[in-house]
């Protein structure tokens, strides 16, 4: 007698749970799981909370509304046996409509039932013209062999026209290898789960609303969670019943009794002890291996313990390296709790874990992570042992920040007995923004008597060429290095600091040729590309370019060089920070808006604690962003509370700089009188940087430019003259950008006086250099003035020339203001915007927060086309972002 299975589950075991209004479309994973119907198996395997379900639940309605046949079963723990596992499979299966002639009983593990089941399912669903997919959801519940054995058979002999889908936790105990080798299988993995940066934004702002936080805010979501969904969800909660707890965004997320109750319950407990007690262990190390996990635990199993932890998805993540034996971290989150746990067992056994540790880093020649662990277990005299011990050739910039720990609990008296150390320790403090306490250490150093020993021979310049940076005096930097350029160095640490530091030297003194001559004679061989330092001094590159105003040539170079930097070193790092400074330039001149904000984004240390160049174009980048972005009144907060920070610093160039941007902004606001004080501020400084060379020397020319501007509207004349200052200082530095800015502001002046002819010839020099150079908002910064320019040669120019085109599009560009809306019009109103099919195909996927990569995957086109398309978009819209274009599709109802 034919049996039915049907009755014995709740109905909702056969359907999914229901997606709510607020989902992210997973479309790059969507897109991946439609390969599947080539396919017998697709398995999705992660954590818990990673959105494996709801990633499911969205394809499973694709694959209904396009005409397949979807059965879908929420396995339990109830399922875990045979009887109970194959009872409810063959229920999903005629749920779905497809009749079994299946007679015989499900007990025990009978190979008979199995053939049968197997069979009929078979027969069945090969008769039936359409595809089919069976969704097996929580598959980890199933512990009985034969139930796999099932699962095995059936992908054996499964017809075309049937795929399985697994979702589980860990992989099923199945002939995987197999089904990869045939080419029968779709994978999506716990690398793959993990939402994106755009995807999380996209899923804030439906829970939160749109702009309820800002980009720093939402780079440090993503950096603490890593894109696990669930967490997300539990932030998003958090903020919406305790908007005013977004300041303390970071303390808050790992005290949440929400996520520790989740991790208790859903991963912990899951746990046996000796998988929990390892977890804890390891919890304090940025990075581990086996062979660490062995030595600090004494556990000859460790090895088998890491690879089930990874095979069975606990939160763990593989970190890419050279080295042969795998290397792990705990995501951000779980570490976090896992640390907590660990605190419980008293600070005695921590403090023997890292020294335990210690002496494995060290021994393994890990030495940054040797003294860091050494330092933290309280053992800072073989911390300090670790670092004289070691070859100045090993030296790098992970050393900094065990360093600088080390620093805080070692007396000078200790530090004086450590000559490497000691110098060391002076270089790590003059590199990390404190030039002060470097000076007082190398006098202390110095005043010793003690000689340098021949390996470390030019220690002593380095530092004090260090020192000079921190402290803008660029010329110094020249005079202190340049001697030593025919000194051997042999170790590649001391090099790499001395390139890096006179090459910026010489791009500070316009010595442009001289600075990539340095850097060609001297080339970074192909084992160091990555390295820390080398990628800093590599950036001096980048430097000379921007310097010089070919942005576009700075952003071919600099954008791999800032990608190769924070896969290497991580996005905090030196190289990382120094390479997005650059670029985040770089991108706003380019009027790459979101590009700039996502470049600067939760990297406080380029605002706070950094190289004064650093510091000054991220600030510059901060303020101009907020300007456009946020508004006139958070613009002007930020730079009134970072300029009194910089003054704190002693960074006047960068103070200088910031005085131009508020005089601007002032101007803009139409408050003459308050852009007229902070100009006459500007002035008194100047006259204290008079006579002063390299960087510093700019402080009068910006003074005499925020003079000009001022003067501008009401005194031309004089504006003409402050203006020429400003150029003459571009010119003797070959400060390109320098020069057509202040060509462009001369122009607009000319015209304002009746000399027109003048400002039309000033204004078409001025436009070919900026076609040169790919300026984009020096131009559309300016506003009116220059639209009105831009809008007469558009009209008086007949041939489609290069210029022409380059013209039409910053044009393009302006903000529709009363400013920029003056004397122009841009083709109508935006309704009539007429966009090409690939370019509403891009804005649709830039609604569903893909990014370009994802967007060109999805299209199966190249990142440079999606760019360039972008950039074709922003140019007919006249708006500078993504979202702003997103907002107009929108709104004219040519995307949902």
């Amino acid at each position: 007698m034919k049996k039915n299975f049907t009755h014995l589950l709740a109905s909702t075991r056969f359907s999914p749970p229901r997606i709510g209004a607020k989902y992210v479309p997973r479309a790059r994973l969507l897109t991946l799981l439609g390969q599947a119907q080539q396919r017998r198996l697709t398995l999705v395997t992660g954590s818990a909370g990673y959105g494996k379900t709801t990633l499911l639940a969205q394809w499973r309605q694709k694959l209904q509304s396009g005409g397949a046949t979807v059965a879908w079963l929420s396995l339990t723990q109830d399922e875990k046996g045979f009887t109970e596992f194959c009872q409810a499979f063959l229920a999903a299966i005629e749920r779905v409509g497809i009749s079994l002639d299946i007679d015989v009983a499900f007990e025990g593990s009978s190979a008979r039932a199995t053939d049968a089941a197997v069979a009929s399912i078979v027969d069945r669903t090969a008769e039936r013209p359409e595809e089919i997919y069976v969704f097996l959801d929580d598959y980890h519940h199933v512990e009985n062999r034969a139930a796999h054995q099932f699962l095995q058979k059936l992908l054996d002999h499964c017809p075309d026209n049937l795929h399985m889908v697994i979702a589980s936790r860990v992989a099923p105990p199945v002939g995987l290898s197999r089904l990869r080798m045939m080419d029968q299988i779709v994978e999506i993995d716990a690398a793959e789960l993990p939402f994106s940066l755009a995807e999380s934004k996209a899923f804030l702002e439906s829970n939160l609303g749109r702009d309820k936080l800002n980009a720093d805010e939402l780079h440090l979501v993503d950096e603490l969670t890593g894109g696990w969904p669930s967490c997300l969800q539990l932030i998003a909660i958090m903020l919406k019943n305790r908007p005013d707890s977004r300041e303390r965004l970071r303390e808050l997320v790992w005290q949440s009794t929400d996520l520790q109750a989740y991790l208790s319950e859903e991963v912990m407990e899951q746990l046996p002890p000796e998988l929990a007690g390892i977890s804890e262990t390891l919890s304090i190390f940025r990075r581990f291996n086996a062979e660490l996990a062995e030595a600090v635990t004494g556990d000859a199993q460790a090895a088998a313990l890491l690879r089930r932890m990874e095979s069975e998805n606990l939160l763990i993540v593989r970190i890419e390296s050279d080295d042969r034996a795998p290397w792990y971290r705990f995501h951000p989150l779980f570490g976090e709790y896992l640390l907590t746990r660990l605190r419980q067992r008293g600070k005695a056994s921590v403090a023997e874990i890292h020294r335990r540790g210690s002496r494995w880093f060290a021994a393994n020649q890990f030495l940054a992570e040797a003294v860091r662990h050494a330092a933290l277990g309280g053992d800072v005299e073989y911390a300090a042992h670790v670092i004289e011990q070691a070859a100045p050739a090993t030296w790098n910039l992970a050393y900094l920040s065990p360093v600088l720990h080390l620093l805080e609990r070692l007396p000078d008296e200790a530090l004086a007995k450590h000559q490497r150390l000691f110098y060391l320790a002076c270089l790590t403090v003059a590199l990390t923004a404190q030039p002060a306490r470097a000076r007082r250490l190398l006098t202390h150093l110095q005043s010793s008597g003690a000689q340098a020993e021949p390996a470390i021979a030019a220690m002593p310049a380095l530092i004090e060429a260090a020192i000079a940076h921190q402290e803008d005096d660029t010329q110094r930097i020249v005079d202190l290095l340049e001697p030593r350029l025919t000194d051997p160095h042999d170790n590649p640490f001391q090099r790499y600091v001395l390139q890096a530091e006179l090459a910026s030297g010489y791009a500070a003194a316009g010595r442009y040729a001289d600075a990539r001559r340095l850097l060609d004679n001297h080339p970074i061989p192909a084992s160091d590309r990555n390295n820390d330092m080398a990628l800093v001094a590599e950036a001096t590159r980048i430097q000379c370019l921007l310097l010089s105003g070919d942005v576009r040539e700075a952003e071919k170079l600099g954008t791999p060089v800032l990608a190769r930097a924070i896969k290497a070193n991580g996005p905090h790092s030196i190289s990382a920070n120094l390479c997005a400074s650059l670029m985040a330039d770089t991108y706003y001149e380019l009027d790459r808006i979101d590009d700039a904000r996502e470049t600067i984004a939760n990297r406080l240390g380029l605002l706070h604690a950094s190289a004064p160049d650093v510091m000054l174009r991220a600030s510059l980048c901060r303020a101009r962003l907020d300007l456009l972005q946020e508004g006139p009144d958070v613009a002007q907060a930020f730079m009134t509370q970072q300029s009194a920070h910089l003054r704190s610093l002693g960074q006047y160039r960068a103070v200088a700089h910031m005085l131009v941007e508020q005089v601007k902004l002032q101007l803009r606001r139409g408050d003459t009188a308050r852009a007229a004080e902070l100009s006459d501020t500007l002035d008194e400084m100047a006259q204290t940087f008079s006579k002063s060379e390299g960087y510093l020397s700019i402080i009068p020319a910006l003074a005499a430019l925020a003079r000009g501007y001022v003067q501008r509207v009401d005194a031309p004349e004089k504006a003409l003259a402050a203006f020429d200052t400003m150029r003459a200082h571009g010119v003797a530095y070959k400060r390109g950008l320098e020069i057509t800015l202040t060509d462009l502001l001369t122009a607009t002046v000319l015209d304002r006086l009746g000399r027109t002819d003048e400002a039309m010839e000033t204004f078409i020099r001025t436009l070919c250099a900026g076609e040169r150079q790919g300026l984009v908002r020096a131009f559309v910064d300016d506003g009116a003035p220059t639209a009105a320019l831009l809008t007469r040669f558009v009209q008086t120019r007949k041939a489609d020339e290069p210029l022409l085109r380059y013209a039409r599009d910053v044009l393009g560009r302006m903000p529709e203001s009363d400013e920029g809306a003056a004397g122009r019009r841009r083709g109508g109103p935006k309704a009539t915007v007429a966009l090409t099919q690939r370019e509403l195909e891009i804005l649709t996927l830039v609604a569903q927060a893909m990014s370009n990569k994802r967007i060109a995957l999805t299209l199966n086109i190249t990142v440079e086309t999606v760019k360039w398309n972008l950039r074709n978009i922003f140019a007919k819209l006249g708006v500078s972002s993504r979202y702003h274009a997103m907002v107009w599709a929108r709104e004219q109802a040519l995307i949902s």
